[in-house]
């Protein structure tokens, strides 16, 4: 099914509809934050994460986005707390991104665009894996972070390095010891709603937990990012940008914050 969607004229998010009915479901993402319709909830908690470097495995381009992917065999890289109950396990983290610094996040805040955004992608160890997870109403979690412009992120510098190695799509390298904390905003305030997966299938799965706080990231850095290419090899070059959903309807839906 990978092959039929993109973020082309000819099979971007307006047509995923045509493969992926649930694209107008009733809890799709990515939403426009609203910050005057956010409402305080005093009964969420902090974020507890906890990840451990050992289990960083190797760093793909996948066609659509590039992702670091986690050994997620065992409780070491967690998400608790929060709006969630029970352990989620971190299983990879990518990043959307536009083909300029004045847009490319998914979210938007009070229609607010950053040039990019990061995502922390965790399963419900309630379930026995994360291919068993990934449809169920409670079966993700995922953590968001902007990324805004603004001085070089030495944090980030191991990710831009690996990337010369995955230029093209399939591509592939090992990725070992990279703690994602590092990725993370010192305040870990949230935004939280139910929400999607942000690509097909689009699977109303995720509880998703935005951060206020963006992190930065330089306008050299960010040029690294759309270096990377949505084609193989053996294609015509075409530079991986604009592989963001734009934000869809909230619906019956509330968006809570962990902060007033």
């Amino acid at each position: 099914m990978s092959h039929k969607w993109g973020y082309a004229e000819h099979n971007g998010p307006q047509k995923w509809c045509e493969n992926f009915p649930i694209a107008n479901g009733p809890r799709q993402s990515p939403i426009d934050i609203q910050t005057n319709g956010a409402s305080y909830d005093d009964t969420l908690k902090p974020l507890e994460l906890k990840y451990d470097p050992t289990t960083s495995l190797d760093i793909l381009n996948n066609g659509h986005s590039f992702q670091v992917t986690f050994a997620d065999d065992n409780d070491s890289s967690m998400l608790t707390e929060g709006p969630i109950s029970g352990k989620y396990r971190l299983k990879q983290f990518h990043f959307h991104w536009g083909a300029s610094d004045d847009k490319g996040s998914e979210h938007t805040v009070d229609g607010k665009c950053y040039p990019a955004e990061l995502h922390l992608v965790h399963w419900n160890t309630k379930y026995s894996s994360f291919g068993e997870a990934a449809d169920k109403p409670d079966g993700l979690a995922v953590v968001g972070v902007f990324l805004k412009i603004g001085e070089d992120n030495p944090k980030l510098q191991k990710v831009l390095d690996a990337m010369d190695a995955i230029k093209s799509k399939g591509m592939q390298t090992s990725f070992t010891n990279f703690d994602p904390t590092c990725l993370l905003p010192q305040s870990l305030e949230y935004w939280t709603y139910p929400g999607s997966l942000t690509t097909p299938p689009l699977y109303e799965s995720v509880t998703w937990i935005v951060c206020k706080q963006p992190i930065s990231v330089s306008s050299d850095q960010m040029k690294k990012f759309r270096s990377l290419l949505f084609t193989a090899e053996d294609e015509k070059a075409c530079c991986m940008v604009n592989n963001y959903r734009p934000p869809q309807p909230l619906k019956d839906r509330k968006v809570c914050a962990s902060f007033k």
